[in-house]
């Protein structure tokens, strides 16, 4: 009878699982395109030819509402994040896969409405926060890749009954954060190098001559992309993947 049982809790926490997980795809698939809808508008706006380096300016009103975009594109998803799980592990397990869901599906559109990006090396920029971030789109999508997999990982454990040892270790969050630092260097790396050319990083943090730095910065075309250093940070993501999911299956045994 208690086997019994248990197979029918086990098969409801799978179809409750299951059922979760195709309801917050949707939501992040309805995000990536509500977000890629808004580069439609801004390519029709400042690139009509088709968009291409170095970047138009964007400013004033127009600038303030991407940064605030961005910001609340983020607020979105941790307010979901706040309705799926008690535990705050498994909110941020739930963050990252919605997170990757949503940018995998950005590109999907973008490609299905103006047929960009013509290939997974095309640049693009990807954050504005705390500077430009620059890459090719081959990047971010490994980027989600990883995401969905360790958010999963940490969503099945805790799924299982495992809940009290879901949480990653000391280590396992250090080479996340180290991981995440690298990774943000590397998409940073090339438009930084570019704008210290010209400007002191002071001068440029704090705007000091606000028309000099947006003309200069208006002249960026991205040079390479620092592929060994964010390896480097996708490395030590699968190892986090890879000590977290050994730990919880010998837990599970």
């Amino acid at each position: 009878m208690a086997k019994w049982q248990n197979g029918q809790i086990k098969k409801y926490m799978i179809r409750n699982l299951l059922s979760r997980t195709i309801i917050i795809s949707l939501f992040a698939i309805a995000m990536g395109f509500l977000e890629s809808a808004v580069v439609v508008y801004l390519r029709a706006i400042y690139y009509p030819e088709g968009f291409a380096f170095p970047l138009k300016i964007i400013d004033g009103p127009i600038a303030v509402t991407e940064i605030l975009r961005e910001a609340a594109t983020m607020i979105m998803l941790l307010t979901v994040c706040m309705l799926t799980a008690q535990r705050w592990i498994i909110r941020f397990a739930w963050f990252i896969y919605m997170f990757a869901i949503w940018d995998i599906f950005y590109y999907v559109f973008l490609w299905l409405i103006l047929g960009w990006p013509e290939s997974l090396l095309s640049w693009d920029i990807l954050f504005l926060i705390p500077t430009t971030w620059v890459g090719p789109v081959l990047a971010p999508l490994m980027n989600s890749v990883t995401m969905i997999v360790l958010g999963l990982a940490i969503i099945q454990v805790g799924q299982v009954g495992q809940v009290g040892r879901v949480g990653l270790t000391g280590l396992e969050w250090g080479l996340l954060i180290i991981g995440s630092l690298i990774t943000m260097a590397a998409y940073m790396e090339d438009y930084t190098r570019f704008m210290l050319k010209k400007f002191t990083l002071i001068d440029w943090v704090s705007l000091s001559d606000k028309s000099a730095i947006l003309e200069y910065s208006g002249t960026y075309i991205p040079g390479s992309f620092n592929w060994l250093l964010f390896l480097s940070g996708t490395f030590l993501f699968f190892l986090c993947i890879f000590l977290f999911s050994r730990r919880s299956f010998s837990s599970t045994k």
